[in-house]
């Protein structure tokens, strides 16, 4: 059974202070640190626009004009280049404002992940729409959001993404509860925990930062309480919606889960960032034939 309301808006949370990465992120967004030559934040709306999202809103916060100023048009820079006849950096230079249409939100406080989605109420309105965090890069070859859609398409309600880790990592994670259905890569979710211990997790599959949401999520969320951490959580609003098992587009309940067994790239502390900036480079056609060579020698070097 089909299930109505296109999905054509994204959001996208980028308020988070980035502490992890100070000081290079005391006036510097952390979704604007380049993984090899491009932000992160523009791989996300990349993705978006592959699979047909053409309305893009970020959440900001305080101090992050440069994601702002990054998605318009840079005409004297633009001009500088064309006179030099160097296309290619004008082409790359004009990419990110001919990606979708991006505006803005501002989160007049850091009260979480959940609280962030509320704050896109008013633009999103009655439609269902994707949610994406800027920590989480998912590979192009691998069509997530494009599965999530289609998921949406045929279930209704709001989906999830998730991924296998090893029992050492949900505890740094939202965690679910699923029973099969007739396809073995979509499961319907029937509880959901954010970062259990590891003994008390229903399942080894986490949410990754990728979700579909029916816009029923604005008025669970908006009598959501701050759950763990204080702050306003997206899985406590998705587990009102999984326990409540209304299984229909009509109300906007039940969730279903994508099970993702693709590339996921996390650029949220040091280390996974460093990884995926060296992952990234050894992919680029352009960097490869240098860089790996010259990485497997700087490997042989270390103790």
């Amino acid at each position: 059974m089909a299930h109505s309301g296109e999905v054509t808006k994204a959001v996208v949370p980028v308020a988070g202070l980035g502490t992890r990465f100070l000081p290079a992120t005391k006036v510097t967004p952390k979704v604007m640190m380049p993984v090899v030559d491009k932000p992160a934040i523009q791989y996300v709306v990349e993705e978006a626009a592959s699979a047909g999202l053409s309305n893009i809103l970020l959440i900001t916060g305080e101090g992050q004009q440069s994601i702002a100023d990054h998605f318009e048009r840079a005409r004297d820079l633009e001009a500088r280049l064309a006179a030099r006849g160097n296309q290619k950096a004008l082409a790359e230079v004009r990419a990110p404002s001919e990606l979708a249409s991006v505006s803005y939100v501002r989160q007049d406080a850091p009260r979480g992940l959940g609280h962030a989605v509320y704050c896109a109420a008013d633009h999103v309105g009655d439609e269902p729409f994707a949610v994406m965090l800027g920590d989480d890069l998912i590979d192009a070859r691998d069509d997530l959001l494009a599965k999530m859609i289609a998921a949406r398409k045929r279930y209704g309600g709001s989906i999830i993404a998730l991924m296998e880790v090893p029992p050492d990592q949900i505890s740094a994670y939202g965690c679910a509860a699923f029973k099969p259905t007739d396809d073995p890569d979509i499961v319907a979710v029937t509880d959901l925990i954010e970062k259990p211990d590891a003994n008390e997790a229903p399942s080894n599959w986490i949410l990754i930062g990728r979700y579909v949401c029916d816009p029923l999520i604005f008025s669970v969320l908006r009598d959501t309480p701050p759950g763990r951490g204080g702050e306003i959580q997206l899985t406590d609003a998705l587990r009102t919606l999984a326990l409540a098992d209304r299984g229909s587009s009509t109300d906007g309940g039940g969730v279903h889960g994508v099970l993702f067994r693709g590339r996921r790239y996390d650029t949220g502390n040091k280390q996974d960032f460093l990884r995926t900036t060296v992952e990234f480079a050894c992919a680029r056609p352009d960097l490869a034939p240098e860089f790996v060579p010259w990485l497997r020698e700087y490997l042989k070097t270390l103790p």
